[in-house]
């Protein structure tokens, strides 16, 4: 591997099952970066990839930093995190099936991460073809962040 990214990992409640199966099966390349998740989401990637870890590879270590739940405000901490270019990637494995008492959290999240061009997959599918990307692992990439400066001074007048 030629370079750690900080990877955020997010999942609401119905769907922790979900990014926990995708953390096992792809668990050898997480530990290759930096992980930074969210409440209780923290804890059950931690947990799985301990159970990977001692199974297969009882030396590999993980970097994973644990947020504050979403409702709670962890959220608003990953959003920071991205505003001030500290995350590389969003894996968010949001249920579109059941309202979240922070919605306009979860749309501000999703909102920054676009905003400052983060690599974001919200299902399994992107997911896997994000962390399979060639730009993951060997080539030197920087996403290309729009100029805003014309927006900030017209909002100024």
């Amino acid at each position: 591997m030629d370079k750690r990214l900080t990877v955020a990992l997010v999942a609401h409640d119905n769907m922790k099952h979900d990014l926990a199966e995708w953390v096992a099966w792809n668990w050898e390349k997480l530990l290759s970066h930096r992980l930074v998740c969210t409440g209780t989401t923290g804890r059950i990637v931690a947990e799985t990839l301990m159970e990977r870890r001692s199974k297969d590879a009882a030396n590999s270590r993980f970097d994973i930093t644990m947020l504050k739940s979403g409702p709670l405000g962890g959220d608003q901490q990953l959003g920071a995190m991205i505003a001030n270019g500290d995350i590389d990637m969003l894996i968010f494995f949001w249920d579109p099936m059941s309202a979240q008492p922070h919605d306009v959290d979860v749309k501000a999240l999703l909102r920054v991460a676009t905003l400052y061009n983060v690599p974001t997959a919200i299902n399994r599918s992107s997911a896997d073809f994000l962390i399979s990307s060639p730009l993951m692992a060997h080539e030197e990439y920087t996403p290309v962040l729009k100029d805003y400066t014309s927006y900030i001074e017209r909002s100024l007048k």
